[in-house]
């Protein structure tokens, strides 16, 4: 007997969805940063048993749209709460309710099976953890509770055996070697766009979008060219740094997750370039992978 199914991560941002992932699959696949709406696509991750298969998959935290961009982050929401087979729902230590009421009642009214997750209990005492865990089960009363830590990897493998079990009986959906739905391209952009979170400040990070124009691996290297596309000239200057501090910094430290990503020396050149507006203008947003 073989179980396969989607495995669906939701939340507020920045409760720890892209953390839990990474230790489902066991590679850094979602980036990882202290700012809020670090997720902007639903990134799949594949675990594979011998006999099962779970396809994984982090969503953009819930937020009420400001733009475009934003609205089409919460389509990718939509879409996975629609076609999950297990749901996920992620809320941390002194939360109380989810940001968009619609979600929240079509969590509280899911036909299939939900894990409601208590997350950054490590921060926390038993005392307030047994108040948190009464009031989510009152509000969710379909789902199963666990208090866990997925920065610490408390109780995520009880998690993940527990998913496993509820998994419905299927052939595998991808091929057993498969980590990810996601081409390379696609994280050489989110380790640039993580390291540009990393270090600046302000509006600049969700200003940001890479596009990565050229990936040519030889047999020793990977020879990568990406754009960093920011929507204005002002912008752009920063981005860079003075006498082009700051985007070498970028450079260094992407490569060297991206050496580590790929296992094999990496050789990476970035160029800023002004694309006036991108979040608001629907033609480049599905140039970026958004409104498919």
């Amino acid at each position: 007997m073989h179980k396969a199914g989607f495995v669906n991560i939701i939340g507020n941002p920045n409760v720890g969805k892209s953390t839990l992932m990474n230790s489902f699959v066991g590679e850094k696949l979602s980036i990882i940063t202290s700012k809020a709406q670090t997720t902007r696509h639903r990134i799949l991750g594949i675990v594979n048993g011998d006999d099962f298969q779970m396809v994984i998959s982090d969503t953009p935290g819930i937020i009420k749209p400001a733009y475009e961009l934003q609205s089409s982050m919460m389509d990718f929401v939509k879409a996975a709460l629609d076609d999950a087979d297990v749901l996920v729902y992620m809320v941390e230590i002194g939360e109380k309710d989810l940001k968009d009421e619609k979600f929240f009642q079509k969590i509280i009214n899911s036909k299939i099976p939900v894990l409601l997750l208590i997350n950054k209990i490590d921060i926390s005492n038993q005392e307030e953890l047994e108040v948190y865990a009464e009031m989510w089960k009152e509000k969710v009363p379909n789902a199963e509770i666990y208090p866990v830590s997925a920065l610490k990897n408390f109780q995520i493998k009880e998690v993940f055996n527990r998913i496993v079990e509820l998994l419905p009986e299927s052939p595998p959906f991808y091929p057993k070697d498969q980590l990810t739905d996601k081409p390379e391209r696609f994280f050489v952009n989110e380790i640039v766009r993580e390291k540009i979170l990393t270090f600046y400040k302000k509006e600049i990070p969700y200003s940001v979008e890479i596009l990565t124009e050229e990936f040519f691996e030889e047999e020793k290297i990977i020879r990568i060219r990406s754009i960093i596309m920011v929507e204005r000239e002002s912008q752009k200057g920063i981005v860079i740094g003075h006498k082009g501090v700051a985007l070498k910094r970028v450079g260094t430290q992407a490569r060297r997750d991206l050496e580590a990503f790929f296992g094999k020396q990496v050789h990476i050149e970035l160029y800023v370039k002004v694309n006036k507006n991108w979040r608001s203008n629907q033609t480049q947003l599905r140039r970026f992978g958004y409104n498919n």
